[in-house]
């Protein structure tokens, strides 16, 4: 059987076939996407259940000069595959390969980079202005996943496009879930109209009927329009986005290419701003994804026959270890709450949302409100739990300074993904949180070395009521150590000697510790360096005495980190030294530079920047102060040193 995706190119290709030809590469997209992210990971039911919408808008639009913005990006591997990028997919996410999201540096296709949710509508509606003010014309799309529409920045976009006269198309892709099954009033009004029996009656039944009608037909059915319309307003969520100045469609099935087809073909022709209400299954083609979306919104490798998930480690991972501990504690601690932005499962709180449902919100796409909404709890005496990806913070850090901090309310941020995430990429890499919370007063900072200090850690914030506390962790599995039967209070703002020497010390975040251990024992063995091993377990408040205390016994500090170094804990280490007039201390920091860091798995991309254990002997080794160290010079260089 011929192939009519392998013929495929690019968007010009599909223009030339019919209507039951592009039946046939729907059909043939999903063949081709499903064993290929078996192999990679990736998130597979968004891109299924937007298959035949991609096909039609390259159908009927003139890409890439008609442009069109993918909210939230993760719903974009059929647009690549269509847009000359099909031989290229089974690089994507990984090392050197395709991003998993838009990425304008990657295709003129690709009008928009999106990597967090909630941006289309507003970036689009820029792109409609900047075209009328440029003097061109073209059409502007933006794709918006329903779980967009639980964050405000979505009604930030509609609220200002929706009073404009601009020409804007946005189309709102109605799966009836987004990451986790969505909340709120929105989603069930949208969710519901549905299946409302008379709204359904006159879609179907009269209008059909109306049809049968040779010459009064035409007549018929603009009287049937007017009540259908009439009804509208009160049974669809037209009336909503009307109201916000949008002429509405819908809602229509997302996957009937013919009806998509003849419906574009009327929008594009119109003027102003049109909202396009489609109905979509996510997972759609595939039996294990349809049944089982949140699973299969993003996941590693799988079985394609199955659907089964390979898991190749009975490490549990830090995010288990987190809901593990949560549900634990909660049992002794009726004022714990946990909170998700639309990540419970990706967060850990499945088990406690089971546990403790009364106890647990998963209010949306919707970060900043989350981080506000645990201010009001903390502000009546609970103890809200913020679980949040490192990445989604950022888009809350007002709310984390002025709602939060500024109260000194007693909110815990457990932020997840911290460091590199890998396969995600730098919309994804959790890489700011330092430098973005070290500046905020009555913060605390913690960064567990391996999951069983996460537990600890976890204990420590949820008993803490001076202020906000937030604790760092990486994606993935933990170190494998073997866990405390009984969860222990971390006294604030001390660090852990993990070995002592003289001569270097080594200053480490999170699980870069075990780094340090491994950098350490190859100093020793192959320099005969004796160097001290710090996990720092609090990046704020920094542990002084400790500082001091190092300062006295050491030429050379090395620190790494798993974030930015601008702004982050070994920008902390140099302020301290200066403040402290300890000038004769060489620091060197390690850590993730002034760039942002493209995807591939975490052990490759440390090890390309240096971050490892020998790129901690390294770093000693490059130090002016080496060789004096390595000679046992130290306590002359001090002298030599304090009397210049």
């Amino acid at each position: 059987m011929n192939s009519i995706l392998a013929k495929v190119e690019s968007p010009e290709d599909l223009r030339s076939l019919d209507i039951p030809q592009l039946v046939k590469l729907a059909q043939e997209l999903r063949d081709y996407i499903i064993p290929i992210v078996a192999k990679t990971g990736g998130h597979l039911a968004p891109s299924l259940g937007v298959v035949e919408l991609t096909i039609v808008l390259h159908y009927l639009f003139n890409t890439p000069e008609d442009k069109i913005v993918w909210d939230v990006g993760h719903q974009a591997y059929a647009h690549k595959i269509l847009t000359g990028r099909r031989e290229l997919f089974p690089t994507i996410r990984q090392h050197n390969g395709i991003s998993g999201f838009p990425k304008r540096d990657e295709s003129e296709y690709d009008a928009f980079g999106a990597g967090h949710a909630c941006t289309a509508i507003s970036s689009a509606f820029g792109m409609a202005c900047a075209r009328d003010i440029l003097g061109l014309d073209h059409k502007v799309i933006a794709v918006v996943g329903d779980g967009a529409l639980t964050g405000g920045l979505s009604y930030e976009g509609l609220n200002n496009a929706g009073a404009s006269e601009c020409d804007i198309i946005v189309i709102l892709n109605d799966n009836s879930m987004s990451i986790s099954p969505n909340v709120g009033a929105i989603s069930k009004y949208l969710t519901g109209v549905i299946s409302h029996p008379v709204y359904n009656k006159i879609k179907d039944e009269i209008w059909d009927l109306t049809g049968k009608f040779d010459n009064m037909g035409p007549v018929i059915r603009k009287t049937v329009r007017r009540l259908q319309e009439s009804a509208k307003a009160f049974m669809t969520p037209g009336i909503l986005f009307e109201k916000l100045g949008f002429r509405y469609f819908g809602p229509v099935d997302g996957h009937d290419i013919h009806n998509m087809v003849q419906l574009f073909n009327k929008v594009k022709g119109f003027k102003g701003p049109i909202l396009v209400h489609l109905q979509t299954k996510k997972g759609k083609g595939y039996t294990p994804a349809e049944e089982n979306a949140s699973v299969f919104h993003g996941l590693g490798q799988f079985d394609p026959d199955t659907g089964v998930v390979l898991k190749k480690s009975k490490i549990p991972s830090y995010t288990k270890v987190f809901g593990d501990a949560m549900v634990e504690f909660a049992k002794d601690n009726a004022n714990i709450i946990g909170i998700t932005a639309a990540m419970q499962i990706g967060a850990g709180l499945s088990r406690f949302a089971e546990k403790f449902p009364h106890r647990f919100f998963d209010v949306g796409i919707a970060e900043g409100h989350a981080v506000t909404f645990a201010a009001g709890l903390a502000a009546q005496g609970l103890t809200p739990v913020c679980a949040i990806y490192s990445s989604f913070l950022q888009r809350a850090i007002d709310m984390v300074i002025h709602d939060v901090a500024l109260q000194r309310l007693p909110v815990v941020f457990a932020l997840d993904r911290a460091g590199l995430v890998g396969d995600d990429g730098p919309t994804h890499h959790g890489v700011y949180d330092i430098a973005l919370l070290r500046t905020v007063p009555n913060m605390v900072i913690m960064a567990p070395k391996d999951e069983n200090e996460l537990r600890h850690m976890l204990y420590t914030a949820v008993n803490y009521d001076q202020g906000p506390v937030a604790f760092r962790y990486p994606r993935g599995l933990g170190v494998g150590v073997e866990m405390d039967a009984d969860a222990r209070l971390l006294p604030i703002g001390k660090s852990e000697t993990i070995k002592s020497g003289a001569g270097v010390a080594i200053l480490a975040v999170g699980p870069f510790v075990y780094a340090a251990i491994e950098a350490a024992e190859i100093l020793e063995r192959k320099d005969g360096i004796n160097a001290t091993v710090i996990n720092t377990r609090f990046i704020k408040p920094l542990d002084e005495e400790m500082l001091e205390r190092i300062a006295r016994d050491h030429q050379i500090i090395v620190t790494i980190e798993d974030g930015a170094l601008k702004g982050g804990f070994g920008n902390e280490i140099a302020e301290r030294l200066a403040e402290k007039k300890l000038m004769h201390i060489e620091l060197a920091s390690i850590g993730i530079a002034d760039n942002f860091v493209e995807q591939g798995a975490p052990d490759i991309l440390y090890k390309e920047l240096g971050m490892s254990a020998e790129g901690i002997c390294k770093a000693v080794r490059d130090c002016a102060g080496y060789e004096i160290v390595r000679a046992g010079h130290l306590k002359t260089f001090y002298k030599h040193s304090r009397a210049s």
